[in-house]
């Protein structure tokens, strides 16, 4: 190397790495605006669902003008007054009820307040549904709900990943043996969604042969010895959890297990048997660590779907978790607790999005941030 290219490295090394930051501070500002704009445009377009187009306004009015007529019948000092005095006097209460509760406001400009305040994460306060404690204030609805759903998706969901991943990763290694070839076989079974095999569940181990809780999260009346209140929860947590678990274990299996079994095809796979490297090393460094940016996908989004709850499966099982308040709230028109619900998944969901681009060049050389 000559003394004038000694002179121009360093030089060259300072603006590659200019060039690189730069690179990656314009890819992460592109990569801000376009998850919030999406965050924006869905949580935008779960207040126009959930207000089913304004139409939630119209039940709303409705039933501010049943309760005041109820209650101004009921006035007695209403009924020395003139007709027109009474209609009149009617009108003006539930205008000011109207009023109070914002639907003098046209729809479009509520829900462009609406959005903002989601957006700032001011959830508001629901319209039907209440806390134990007795607040409607959203942020507690939802902060009282969320411990019951992280216990049972926590439990369920985390659990079947890392168990389906560590059983395909074996399978690879016995392609076409007894065991695979009864995954294949079971696969279909995935098609059934967790509340129909907890229907099946609850009339076998809580109706036919009672040794479980037919729902519920504690026994009524909760046991005050601490030790047996764990433990009737975890009596409780069995067939919610054991439903979820049955109707996606082998069809993760078996999706894992084709994951794996392609990359274990790969030249390289076969490079590295031909060097008579052992099978762990290989199965580690050359099966599992490209497939890890898929891995560290997959269970990032499965963390992502513990706050989503199951839905219908906790209505079923009569678990008070998030999934089923929202099964509530959509049933109540309660559209600040379905957007509140709402806002905060998309968030998380873009924050694991955004996050994931950065992971994926720290696990894969090949993988350049904003490249």
């Amino acid at each position: 190397m000559s003394a004038q290219e000694r002179i121009m490295l360093p030089s060259f090394v300072k603006n590659a790495r200019n060039l690189t930051l730069l690179r990656v501070i314009r890819y992460t500002m592109s990569r801000l605006v376009v998850l919030f704009l999406t965050v924006v445009a869905g949580i935008f377009l779960t207040i126009l669902i959930a207000n089913m187009g304004g139409y939630v306004d119209n039940i709303m009015k409705a039933d501010i003008r049943d309760r005041i007529t109820a209650q101004f019948m009921n006035d007695p000092s209403a009924r020395s007054m003139s007709t027109a005095d009474r209609k009149a006097l009617l009108a003006d209460r539930i205008a000011l009820e109207e009023k109070r509760e914002g639907l003098d406001t046209p729809f479009m400009v509520r829900a462009g307040h609406f959005l903002w305040d989601a957006l700032g994460l001011n959830l508001g306060r629901a319209i039907n549904m209440v806390s134990d404690g007795g607040s409607r204030q959203v942020k507690l609805i939802l902060l009282e709900r969320l411990p019951a759903t992280l216990l049972l998706m926590g439990t369920s969901e985390i659990g079947l990943f890392v168990v389906s991943v560590l059983i395909a990763l074996a399978l690879s290694r016995r392609y076409g043996s007894f065991w695979d070839k009864l995954i294949i076989a079971f696969s279909p079974t995935s098609a059934a969604p967790g509340w129909f095999y907890g229907i099946f569940l609850i009339l076998i181990f809580a109706a036919l042969v009672p040794v479980l809780p037919f729902g519920g999260m504690v026994d009524s009346p909760p046991p005050s010895n601490q030790i047996l209140f764990v433990l009737s929860v975890l009596k409780h947590l069995i067939l919610p959890a054991a439903s979820l678990v049955i109707s996606g274990f082998f069809l993760s299996i078996y999706t894992w297990r084709t994951f794996f079994l392609i990359y274990s095809s790969e030249d390289y796979v076969d490079m590295a048997k031909a060097k008579g490297l052992p099978a762990r090393a290989i199965e580690r460094r050359y099966i599992l660590r490209p497939t890890l940016p898929n891995i560290v996908t997959s269970f990032a989004l499965t963390l992502i779907s513990v706050w989503a709850g199951a839905t219908i499966t906790e209505t079923v099982f009569l678990w008070p978790g998030l999934g089923r308040t929202l099964y509530t709230a959509i049933g109540q028109y309660d559209t600040p607790v379905i957007v509140g619900d709402t806002i905060v998944f998309a968030y998380l969901l873009a924050i694991t999005v955004f996050v994931l681009d950065f992971v994926y060049a720290l696990i894969d050389p090949r993988v350049r941030v904003g490249g």
